[in-house]
Parts: C-alpha cells; sequence; structure tokens
C-alpha cells in the first residue's frame, strides 16, 4: 500500500512539472511574439516592395528575376521562423532519443535571433565536435531556451552571448554553455538560484518578474536525463551556465 502511494505520489510530481514545462514554454513563445512580430513586419515589406518593382510595366527581366529571388529568399525565412515556433510550441513528446546537440542549439537560436539582435545582444557560437546525447528534445530546447533569455534579460543595455557545445571525452558528457556579459549573480544568490520560487529579476516596466520556477525545472529534467547544471557567476561581469549530459544511454529512463 505504501509502494502505491509513493509511486502515484511520483506519477502526480511528474505529470505536474510537465504541465508546468508547457506553461512555460508557453510563456517563452510570448516573451519572443513581439520580435517575431518585427521581423515579420520587415519580411512583409520586403516581399510587397519587390512585388511592386517585378510587377513594373519597364521592369527589365533582370529587375524581375531579382524580385523573385528575394520574394523567396523572404518566404523562406518566414517559414523557417513559424516552423520553429509551431514545432516547439506544440512538442510535448516525453520520448528520448539520440538527438545531436548542435542543431538543437542552432533551432533555439533561430528561436531568439530577433529577440536578441533587438536588445542588441551579439552571439558568438563555439563548436567543438558534433556530440550526441539520449534527451528529450523538447524539454531540453526548453531549458536552453530559458537560459538563452535569461541571459539576454541580464545584459539590458546589450552585449554579448556565447554558446559554447563540446564533447568530453573523460567524462563521456556533452557540455552546452551559456555565457554572458551581464549583471552577474551576487554570491550570496548565487546559491539559492536553482531554489523553486527564487528569482533575481526585477519586474520589468509592465510589473511582470520572474516566477523564480525555471531554473528550479531546468535542474529537474536534467537530473531525470543523469546531468548536470553548473554556474559560475561575477557581478558586474556576467554569468556562465553549464549543462552537462551523458553521452551514452547507460542508466537512463527511455
Amino acid at each position: 500500500m505504501i509502494g502505491e502511494e509513493t509511486l502515484s505520489a511520483a506519477a502526480e510530481a511528474d505529470q505536474l512539472r510537465q504541465q508546468l514545462l508547457r506553461a512555460q514554454r508557453l510563456s517563452s513563445v510570448g516573451t519572443l511574439a513581439s520580435s517575431v512580430a518585427h521581423e515579420f513586419n520587415n519580411i512583409l515589406t520586403t516581399v510587397i516592395n519587390y512585388a511592386k518593382l517585378g510587377l513594373k510595366p519597364d521592369a527589365s527581366e533582370a529587375s524581375r528575376l531579382q524580385a523573385f529571388e528575394k520574394i523567396l529568399k523572404g518566404s523562406q525565412r518566414a517559414a523557417t521562423i513559424i516552423s520553429s515556433m509551431l514545432g516547439f510550441a506544440r512538442n510535448h513528446s516525453t520520448q528520448r532519443e539520440a538527438i545531436d546537440l548542435v542543431s538543437l542549439v542552432e533551432e533555439v537560436l533561430i528561436l531568439t535571433d530577433k529577440d536578441l539582435s533587438k536588445h542588441q545582444v551579439q552571439v558568438e557560437k563555439k563548436i567543438f565536435g558534433r556530440p550526441k546525447a539520449p534527451v528529450v528534445r523538447g524539454q531540453i530546447e526548453q531549458i536552453l531556451l530559458n537560459l538563452v533569455i535569461n541571459a539576454r534579460q541580464a545584459m539590458p543595455r546589450g552585449g554579448r552571448l556565447t554558446i559554447e557545445v563540446r564533447e568530453n571525452p573523460r567524462t563521456q558528457m556533452a557540455e552546452i554553455s551559456v555565457t554572458d556579459s551581464g549583471v552577474g549573480i551576487p554570491p550570496e544568490q548565487l546559491r539559492l538560484i536553482f531554489e523553486p520560487f527564487y528569482t533575481t529579476k526585477e519586474p520589468d516596466e509592465q510589473g511582470h518578474g520572474g516566477s523564480g520556477l525555471g531554473l528550479s525545472v531546468c535542474r529537474q529534467i536534467i537530473e531525470q536525463h543523469h546531468g548536470r547544471i553548473r554556474v559560475e557567476s561575477v557581478v558586474g561581469k556576467g554569468s556562465k551556465f553549464t549543462v552537462k549530459l551523458p553521452l551514452n544511454n547507460d542508466g537512463a529512463d527511455v
């Protein structure tokens, strides 16, 4: 009886984590929506202007060809953005599969590209190998998205975001680090940031602050993947979050 109650409580806790993760996923989409809408407006303006150019009676064949190429390029860019957003928002799978972590990082950067440029954040990628890890794709994508958005919010006047992906043969772990040049986290707060409901974020102009659940859930999910998350920070210089995931299936729950 006690065993059944324990299993029931564990299943309920897991269900609540999944619900919270879905809520965070939608919240992340909402955070990016303004920048994505702005990007779509720019794309539509480009498409409309080149369509008008191509329809001019006196337009040369070369001008029309250039107009069609620009329209095609803009449309493909719009399709990539919307496909990434919809795929991210709808991905509720809990099935683990061997995922190329570099491609996962690149998908997150597609989602955040305009939001980062809007806030004057320069992005630098450092890729060392193409490590694969058995993960739940949507969960790890959500974690990386949270870390990137947190990094951008830590740089209110812009800065540099560095993402590194590497494989550590010694530990048999894949490592993804997200480093910002932002405000940093004081030592007395650093030890608390993974605790539920603790947040260092100040309310924004709309009065919205952090829930204090993002990093707590991130840590739980990474630990379920038999991985680890570490943070280093210096006030006034920035923070570095490193996610470590096993490269093989040994001991993993699939």
